[in-house]
């Protein structure tokens, strides 16, 4: 993943560019590190109820990609794509128990 991600980066060279959720240890740090110079890292903290809001309530169409969040951008019918009425599904990451199980190795 992260020579998949270094690769893609040399796409940009031009533009800033930001990275959310990458690197995510210290390794991809470290490989990041030797390619590019970072100017900047963020560290949002977000409370852990807010978070648990926006990912447990999180589901997608597989085939398309598409996004949508129960809370703040439901789909048109419940547990359908908008477009082609097919099933959404939840991440295994977006689950509640994976998530407080993340949380707590973060």
């Amino acid at each position: 993943m992260t020579r998949l991600i270094l690769q893609e980066l040399k796409n940009f060279t031009q533009y800033n560019w930001l990275l959310c959720g990458f690197p995510r240890t210290l390794t991809q740090a470290e490989a990041l590190d030797r390619v590019y110079q970072v100017h900047l890292v963020m560290n949002l903290n977000v409370p852990f109820e807010v978070i648990r809001q926006r990912l447990t309530a999180r589901w997608i169409h597989p085939a398309s990609g598409r996004g949508y969040n129960l809370e703040f951008n439901p789909p048109k019918a419940v547990d359908v794509d908008d477009v082609t009425e097919e099933p959404l599904i939840q991440r295994v990451d977006d689950k509640p128990e994976t998530l407080i199980k993340r949380m707590k190795v973060y």
